[in-house]
């Protein structure tokens, strides 16, 4: 004979249905609803606020100079681009002298000098135009209206967001 048939039958918890819940679920229950209802509330009857424009932008006297020095030069539509790139070159070094006398970013040249504009504004997008640098020395250096537009405005940007 087996010992094992000799155990009775394990006894089960009786059974109980799943609905209604205990009454420390209904106060969860509760708790969750009036909750939602709080966030929603709040979310939809805050005060909104209204967007400021932004303050304008106020440039210093230098920076105002040499916007109005930029106007000033003549683009090169149909003519050789070369002094006007040294025209640009020029008035940027100035800028940098002045606003940087101890950096000596005046002094430097090619990539060194574009990449310390595009460190000074990346915005401009200054280092994309290694014909700033280079033009001023090809013998006959041409540039098309869009690429000539498109220097300019960087270089005005340049002149207004530098820091």
């Amino acid at each position: 004979m087996n010992p094992l048939d000799n155990l009775q039958p394990p006894l089960l918890p009786p059974a109980t249905p799943w609905w209604p819940p205990a009454p420390g679920w209904w106060a969860l229950a509760l708790l969750a609803g009036v909750s939602l209802a709080a966030f929603c509330w709040l979310h939809w009857h805050r005060p909104r606020r209204r967007a400021e424009p932004p303050a304008p932008l106020v440039l210093d006297p230098l920076r105002v100079a040499a916007l109005e020095e930029l106007a000033q030069l003549r683009k090169p539509y149909d003519l050789p681009a070369g002094p006007w790139l040294q025209q640009l070159n020029a008035l940027l070094k100035r800028l940098c002298r002045a606003h940087y006398p101890d950096n000596r970013s005046h002094t430097l040249s090619g990539r060194a000098w574009l990449a310390y504009l595009d460190s000074r504004c990346p915005a401009a997008g200054l280092t994309r135009w290694m014909i700033l640098v280079e033009g001023g020395y090809r013998a006959e250096c041409r540039l098309d209206d869009k690429a000539i537009d498109g220097l300019y405005q960087s270089v005005e940007i340049w002149i207004r967001r530098h820091v």
